[in-house]
């Protein structure tokens, strides 16, 4: 279970409080443009220290430490992955960050690409990539980090409606079949709708603690109202 307990963060003039919990599966983060969506993000990764508050996963005080340190994955809408290795090695990072790879490790960075549909694209460049394809490497390389939280600020952003849904459908088959606790940042509800377990709320300086996805947009707080035009 993620926990942020009492959590104050802020940069410049702008502050966000959270005080909730998150249990595994998917959660969908949503709210207003400039709401606080990758900043409640970057806190708990660890790119972001909390003004106030504590950060645990299953009990334990993750507030100080490092990102390295984390049990966290983070993709982004770039993908993370580095133009000069193939994207192989992009992936092996997550099992040899000076990509020394044993050769049963080369072995699971193979089973890892064929998972997401990548097989026999190894040797590529991630140029040489479609961007849906490039998303797939970036989950493949989630999958061999094998850190209980993944968390996604917008990483499908860029993608067109099919190709997002097709990326969404392989988080929660690849991800949060696993048992991970996968939070996804998104500005489109209907992500939400569809493959959200639960619903953040990011609105007028507060991270809302998650409700089920279906009660919120039945039954939506006048914030949620505000952001959906209704």
């Amino acid at each position: 279970m993620l926990t942020l307990d009492g959590v104050t963060l802020a940069q410049g003039d702008f502050r966000l409080t959270a005080d909730l919990r998150i249990p595994p599966g998917l959660t969908a983060v949503i709210g207003p443009s400039g709401g606080g969506k990758s900043t409640l993000l970057a806190a708990v990764a660890g790119f972001l220290t909390p003004r106030a508050g504590r950060i645990r996963w299953d009990g334990d005080d993750i507030t100080v430490r490092q990102p390295g340190d984390r049990p966290v994955t983070m993709l982004f809408q770039d993908n993370n992955l580095f133009p000069h290795l193939t994207i192989a090695q992009n992936v092996g990072l997550a099992l040899a960050p000076r990509l020394r790879l044993t050769v049963a490790q080369q072995e699971q960075v193979a089973v890892a690409l064929a998972a997401v549909g990548l097989e026999g694209m190894g040797d590529r460049k991630p140029r040489a990539l479609s961007g849906g394809q490039q998303g797939r490497a970036a989950l493949a390389r989630a999958l061999l980090a094998d850190r209980p939280v993944v968390l996604l600020d917008e990483a499908f952003a860029a993608l067109g409606p099919s190709l997002r849904h097709e990326m969404l459908t392989l988080v929660r088959d690849r991800l949060v079949g696993q048992g991970r606790t996968v939070i996804v940042v998104t500005h489109d509800p209907q992500d939400a709708r569809d493959f959200a377990d639960q619903v953040v709320l990011v609105a007028d300086g507060v991270a809302h603690p998650p409700r089920d996805t279906a009660v919120i947009f039945e039954d939506p707080p006048q914030a949620l109202r505000d952001y959906l035009g209704g």
